[in-house]
């Protein structure tokens, strides 16, 4: 773990080396400034020396300067070196997490990701920081003044030596402990945050089914269960600060007593028990410092636990060697495909899939809720891998590709629709972006989306909000399309994404297809029969399997669900989740 994140210092080493190096030095300026001062008492107050006063406290104004100095380069690069330290982390998440297939991206939650990327990342650099500068500061006055106490008086010094050990063990009581919450407690977080995303997200639905009460409930219930668990970390935490004063005003007054009786005998001199007291503070600061980076290390180690996770994962999906970067044709082909999401599981999705097409076709699917249309097309464009058979492209398995090159030859327009932030050619640009105006307005064109776009105020410049909130689903739903024939594929995919389109709008789109990229293999999975029966062929799909591959003709005659879908449409009865085979939803 230590090194997966160390790994990502890179060029901000020189920063975190020079931070200790500057802070161990205000630390050898300041462990001299109690020398002097005793010195000033001793040779110079007692003895009435103006000279050696004045030379003294010259001296002294030097080393408090330089070490004002020290201390600010050392606090300037640490700076550097932990914000540096954080942005390399969350960039490398961030490019890590853009390598993930959705079996990796299905490991960890959106909110779960977010708050790695944002709260885990900022404890990371509070604790970097003050590993560099009190982690190094702390242990160096610590030894430094104890060298300094025990060279002055050993007797006294040993007091010092005693509230150490008792400190230590403290602190790791405390630390052993914590820790486990706070464990807990970052797990908390990624509820609260899936709370606010959710909300956020369905504002929408929220309001029209003014479950705006029931929502605050449920953050209320999160925000709760957070603070349970801040209160028992806080708990143990919060023991450090009275325990620390306890130990620093007993070694005061014990180093006061105990001095005050040697100076009167006459083996300690009143300059000397000055420094000792200097040194004192200078040891329980340093104390108190190190319990600070204890407390700190102890909230950042879940963090970097989850910070690691992320940092070490590694994409299911990878190119080949020496992968195949030219995609010849749009022919598809599965053989023998048994697909499941979970590696291990026993029950397939997608059961012994043997399918066979030609460059060019138009392809329907249809199939209910749950029958794996998705699925089955997801694995054209190797979002997934099969567990079983092989899913070829082109005549070439989908395995040997690079897949960047694979997956702009096969264009997929998904189930749910998302559109970016920015102007509707910005997005449009998502598709290609060389894709000049023109190109993007035939693309358009093709989708049927001219039709409102030409009717906005701002034409093609409009600004699109985040999400697409400010389009309507159909029209989110074309944009998307006409993105997708931007790619120039040789297969093109809509996973159900002519839904929230009017049927003759539908049938536009349809004959454009035809018309405008008779090469392009089309797969077009829809509900209703009227948008897939003009096709070359159609898939039945039931429980992941093919129950039916033919025309719509051959499916008329010979397919039984086929049959009962077709008649219930034909008569106004709704779309395919309703009419299943025997009564029955997949």
């Amino acid at each position: 773990m230590i090194k997966t994140l160390l790994s990502q210092v890179k060029e901000f080493k020189r920063a975190s080396i020079l931070t200790p190096v500057f802070m161990i030095l205000e630390v050898l300026l300041e462990t001299m400034i109690p020398l002097v001062m005793a010195s000033i008492i001793d040779n110079g107050v007692e003895k009435g020396d103006m000279g050696h006063i004045f030379r003294m406290g010259a001296v002294m104004a030097v080393l408090a300067l330089l070490g004002l100095l020290t201390g600010i380069l050392g606090g300037t690069f640490g700076a550097r070196a932990s914000t540096g330290f954080a942005r390399n982390l969350r960039k490398a998440m961030f490019d890590n997490i853009q390598t993930f297939s959705f079996s990796n991206i299905d490991k960890f939650s959106t909110a779960g990701l977010i708050t790695r990327l944002t709260t885990d990342v900022t404890n990371i650099q509070n604790a970097y920081q003050m590993l560099l500068r009190m982690f190094t500061r702390a242990p160096a006055s610590l030894i430094c003044a104890m060298t300094m106490a025990f060279l002055v008086n050993a007797k006294l010094a040993s007091i010092y030596l005693i509230a150490v050990i008792f400190l230590s063990a403290v602190l790791m009581y405390i630390m052993s402990h914590a820790t486990r919450y706070f464990k807990q407690v970052f797990s908390k977080y990624d509820d609260l945050n899936a709370s606010v995303q959710e909300n956020i997200t369905g504002i929408r639905v929220v309001k029209a089914f003014v479950r705006e009460d029931y929502e605050t409930t449920k953050f209320q219930a999160a925000c709760g269960k957070l603070y349970e668990m801040f209160i028992r970390a806080e708990k143990l935490v919060v023991m450090n600060m009275p325990v620390m004063q306890f130990t620093v005003y007993s070694c005061i007054l014990g180093i006061s007593w105990l001095g005050a009786k040697m100076i009167v005998g006459s083996s300690l001199t009143t300059g000397e028990l000055m420094s000792l007291l200097a040194y004192c503070m200078n040891i329980l600061s340093s104390l108190m410092m190190l319990s600070m980076i204890f407390v700190m290390v102890t909230m950042s180690t879940a963090s970097a636990e989850r910070i690691a996770e992320v940092l070490n994962e590694k994409a299911d999906l990878t190119d080949p060697e020496n992968p195949v970067m030219e995609v010849p044709d749009g022919s598809i082909d599965f053989d023998h495909v048994n697909f499941s999401y979970k590696k291990n599981s026993q029950e397939h999705v997608l059961k012994d899939i043997n399918l066979h097409i030609h460059s060019g076709e138009t392809i329907g699917i249809i199939g209910g809720t749950g029958s794996a249309k998705s699925s089955l097309v997801n694995l054209i464009s190797r979002l997934y891998d099969v567990t079983d058979g092989s899913v070829k492209v082109g005549g070439i398995d989908v395995r040997k590709y690079q897949m960047e090159a694979l997956r702009n030859q096969v264009s997929v327009v998904l189930q749910k629709n998302v559109l970016f932030s920015g102007t509707i050619l910005d997005n449009l640009r998502w598709g290609n972006k060389e894709a000049s105006e023109e190109e993007c307005i035939r693309a358009c064109q093709l989708a049927c989306a001219d039709e409102f776009i030409e009717k906005m105020p701002d034409k093609y410049h409009t600004y699109i909000e985040q999400g697409g909130s400010n389009v309507s689903g159909g029209q989110k739903q074309r944009l998307c399309i006409a993105r997708a024939l931007l790619k120039k594929p040789k297969v093109l995919v809509l996973d159900d994404s002519t839904s929230a389109v009017d049927t003759a709008t539908d049938a536009k789109i349809r004959r454009a297809f035809a018309q405008e990229i008779p090469d392009t293999t089309k797969l077009i999975i829809a509900q209703r029969i009227s948008s897939v029966q003009n096709a070359d062929r159609i898939i039945v799909m039931e429980n992941g399997e093919i129950d039916g591959f033919g025309t719509h003709e051959e499916l008329l005659a010979s397919n039984a669900i086929y049959q009962e879908v077709y008649q219930s449409q034909m008569e106004g009865g709704g779309d395919f989740d309703e009419h299943m085979a025997g009564g029955e939803k997949s």
